[in-house]
């Protein structure tokens, strides 16, 4: 299997004492550079944390990688095993604990994002946020969707996407909403990108899971 490195990451503090987390993962061939801009625009107010990880794997065409692709809906077991441990740590290690995280990320970061809260044994996030990625079938990793039930969930997805059709996106919502979960769902005529008109939809998923902890 390809060596993995060390997580990076770039971290955005609060404003104050961190009142949660908010911890976005990138996609394929992306980095921790790609979504940190989005840290701003889905708590603009800095009441969060901000986490931006960079994946372990370095694979072609370049960039970096959570897992070797094997086809939609699923990644590479080996890869995709390597990484869960990885990215454990790194919310080990966060302020606050895990029921005060929103985790989220676009594409392959979606991916990781539905493994780390569906997965055997994981613990319930603040929310969740899934861009433009699919729910992965892993063996060794059932997804048990029960598991968010009453949990936010954002799921946005572009109907015109050509890497990750939207019938992926469409499925996740519909597993979810039989979860049990609290599901906002958006899809706009766009292809596998992050749309803007998506984020004040993605801001009161925020907003709404993690309410603010300073007495009034």
């Amino acid at each position: 299997m390809e060596p993995l490195t060390p997580l990076v990451r770039r971290v955005r503090p609060a404003a104050g004492d961190p009142e949660g987390a908010l911890v976005l993962l990138h996609g394929r061939g992306a980095d921790e550079h790609d979504l940190f801009p989005l840290l701003d625009l889905l708590d603009p107010e800095r009441r969060l944390v901000g986490i931006t990880p960079g994946a372990p794997l370095s694979l072609p065409p370049g960039g970096r990688h959570w897992y070797r692709l094997a086809g939609i809906p699923t990644p590479d077991p080996a890869t995709f095993h390597a990484s869960i441990p990885a990215l454990d740590a790194l919310l080990a290690e966060l302020p606050v604990p895990f029921e005060r995280v929103v985790l989220g990320g676009f594409s392959q970061g979606a991916v990781m994002s539905w493994a780390l809260t569906l997965g055997p044994g994981r613990p319930r996030p603040a929310a969740v946020i899934a861009l433009s990625g699919f729910l992965p079938r892993v063996e060794g990793w059932p997804l048990d969707p029960s598991r968010l039930g009453g949990v936010p969930v954002a799921i946005a997805h572009g109907s015109l996407d050509p890497v990750i059709p939207v019938a992926f996106g469409r499925e996740a919502r519909d597993v979810l909403e039989t979860g049990g979960a609290e599901v906002s769902w958006s899809e706009t005529p766009v292809p596998h990108t992050v749309d803007p008109g998506w984020i004040p939809a993605l801001r009161a998923v925020v907003a709404g899971a993690l309410p603010p902890t300073t007495p009034t």
